[in-house]
């Protein structure tokens, strides 16, 4: 079983002891310590909540709700949702705040409580802090019985946000749909079998072949949306006619792509591509964080913008953009962020623009892949223990590597002529991931091992 609390949030395993899972008690503490903190920083007594579809959504949702009308909090529900529509709710509906009930990539077994404030936007290091000592200390206190709060369920917010999609200035609906896309999509049995079709049809494209999007919480294969969990759509697009896959995280915050030859456009290139399209239209900086490809940066260096390294983390990818204008950004996990929608990862905002960009680029996407930089990243990880002093380890690698330019935001990226690699302690798992990027996937490979040879030289001579 595993419990880890940090400033995002609460992420756990389903069961166990308190403490040691994301048991009922551990639920209820928490969010009494986040709507605590709420009233306290806002004042203002009502908070959004929406859920994945994993199996164990209904009982949290149950407890946070309860929890939270317990301390005064009216509670709006928009019940099987996403990440972003979560996000973009929270202002429109003038909360205090928001939570979502989502294990991102995570396997089943896991589930999770993302804090937003009151802009829609993930809470930053110091609030984060505050909630996490709330909780620490049970500083709360819960509402007398004549002022516990409301509840109301809102189901048609999914809906509210495709039509915002279609909204926006630089997604061109009559453009994709003179395309006759032929789309397959994989929502790994989560609400982005909700949401995708809904936009697609919206969108006008009238061919869709869904596959595991059924909204029951059963993943057919591990959720995070990498080549080698994605075997079953890049066969099917293989063995019929499509112009491309779409492929989503049960939350709806990451996007991937598959090109009508059924191999993965690649995740990383996500964000490149949609950016490539924002900077045609409406010139300016961009950021991502350390561990992306920099193939970003040679995009917008074409359009003669500036691009911006960012440690890794939504909120601290949003607060580097905020703070140098940037007009698109996100994580090369295939997270975008279109500041002209909302500062948050938006996998059917992604959708909408790359959609156009590649209606308007009118080739096939093996071709779009193929008009951007050649960049390959090995992603890798070690497993931690206890015993292990992750800030020593990285301390010893960055000594090794001293006459190397080194970037120390967010663990240690050690930058060489045409490549990088990027170690940092992960937020959510415990495991430190070593990232390496190269012009080749062997040398990106080579360039990680050698490095993971370095960590575990230094962990054994402890």
């Amino acid at each position: 079983m595993a419990l880890i609390k940090s400033i995002s949030g609460i992420r756990g395993t389903i069961g166990g002891k308190v403490g040691e899972g994301l048991t009922p008690v551990d639920v209820v503490k928490f969010t009494a310590a986040y709507g605590a903190w709420v009233l306290e920083k806002t004042n203002n007594p009502t908070i959004v909540i929406g859920r994945d579809a994993r199996i164990s959504g209904e009982m949290v949702s149950k407890l946070v709700t309860a929890t939270l009308q317990g301390l005064g909090i009216d509670v709006i529900d928009l019940g099987l949702s996403t990440t972003p529509t979560v996000e973009l709710a929270v202002p429109l509906e003038k909360a205090g705040g928001g939570i979502i009930l989502t294990a991102s990539h995570n396997p089943v077994q896991w589930n999770a409580l993302k804090l937003l404030n009151d802009k829609g936007e993930f809470i930053n290091d110091e609030e984060g802090k505050t909630v996490l000592d709330k909780a620490e200390n049970d500083d709360f206190t819960f509402a007398e019985v004549r002022k516990l709060g409301s509840y109301t369920l809102i189901e048609d917010y999914l809906d509210r946000h495709v039509q915002h999609v279609l909204d926006l200035k630089l997604v061109d609906r009559e453009a994709i749909a003179a395309k006759n896309f032929k789309v397959i999509i994989d929502c790994v049995n989560s609400t982005g079998g909700l949401a995708l079709p809904k936009l697609l049809r919206a969108l006008g494209v009238e061919v869709i072949e869904e596959l595991y999007c059924e909204p029951n919480g059963d993943f057919p294969h591990n959720p995070e949306p990498l080549p080698e969990h994605l075997r079953d759509i890049s066969n099917k697009i293989k063995n019929g006619q499509f112009d491309l896959g779409i492929v989503v995280d049960p939350d709806v915050d990451r996007l991937a792509f598959l090109s009508e030859d059924g191999v993965p456009f690649g995740e990383e290139y996500t964000l490149v591509a949609v950016a490539d399209y924002v900077l045609s239209n409406t010139p300016g900086n961009t950021v991502s964080n350390l561990s992306s490809t920099r193939a970003l940066r040679d995009v917008t260096e074409k359009h003669n913008g500036e691009y911006h390294a960012a440690a890794v983390g939504e909120v601290n990818v949003v607060n580097k953009m905020k703070e140098t204008n940037a007009i698109i950004g996100g994580e090369g996990n295939g997270g975008v962020i279109y500041p002209e929608s909302h500062y948050g990862r938006d996998a059917l905002v992604g959708i909408g623009l790359f959609l156009t960009h590649l209606a308007k680029f009118d080739k096939p996407m093996t071709r779009l892949r193929a008009s951007y930089p050649n960049y390959h990243i090995s992603k890798n990880k070690i497993e931690l223990t206890n015993e292990i002093n992750v800030d020593e380890v990285l301390e010893q690698i960055k000594s090794k590597y001293q006459k190397q330019p080194i970037n120390t935001i967010d663990g240690v990226k050690v930058e060489f002529e045409k490549e990088w690699v990027h170690l940092r302690k992960s937020n959510t798992e415990p495991i430190i991931r070593i990232y390496a990027e190269s012009e080749t996937q062997s040398t990106a490979e080579h360039l990680a091992h050698k490095i993971m040879y370095d960590i575990k030289e230094v962990i054994t001579s402890k």
